[in-house]
């Protein structure tokens, strides 16, 4: 029996931060979205008040607030998700979290469960506001500048992305889709 999944992005809030790096969770849930053949994206009150849509076996919902802190968004998507389930379905259900990955090549998907945030703030964000509940993450990669300065790194991962650089995010859409098949089968 397939597990329920809510697909989780992370990212700042459009529309003045459509297609930055830092969006780049945004950017892959979207396309994950189209090859579904999902509908848009609509607000939705009973699942944090995040931009949801709903299709076959997953739930897409993108987070209405700053990356820094959705956690509370997250965990309250996740406590309406769960209350929508029959207690069957809420006992395999899954929360898959997809953020931009600033230590990995530009559009490198990387999937795991659980593990350290290794000081991403949205990461650190939801598992705090989950109470350390493990949930699977979707990292994509959006490569790093030079310069470790954290002046520096907020100004790279605020830019907008090229036109090249969006469709190398979307690009790892086939790898998702595999990979969240996989969560809800196994």
């Amino acid at each position: 029996m397939p597990r329920p999944l809510l697909i989780a992005s992370l990212g700042n809030p459009p529309p003045s931060h459509t297609n930055t790096l830092h969006s780049a969770g945004h950017t892959l849930l979207s396309a994950l979205r189209e090859a579904l053949g999902y509908p848009p994206f609509a607000r939705d009150r009973s699942l944090g008040n995040g931009l949801v849509s709903r299709g076959g076996d997953f739930t897409l919902w993108q987070s209405p607030s700053l990356m820094n802190v959705s956690g509370k968004a997250v965990a309250g998507a996740w406590k309406g998700f769960l209350r929508d389930l029959s207690p069957d379905d809420r006992a395999g259900a899954r929360l898959v979290v997809v953020h931009d990955e600033l230590e990995s090549p530009l559009g490198k998907i990387k999937v795991k469960k659980g593990g350290s945030p290794r000081g991403h703030n949205g990461i650190k964000s939801c598992s705090g506001s989950l109470g350390g509940m493990e949930f699977w993450r979707v990292g994509v990669g959006i490569g790093r500048p030079e310069s470790r300065e954290s002046g520096d790194v907020a100004a790279y991962v605020m830019r907008k992305m090229t036109v090249g650089e969006v469709m190398r995010v979307k690009g790892g859409v086939e790898e998702v889709l595999r990979a969240v098949n996989d969560m809800r089968d196994g």
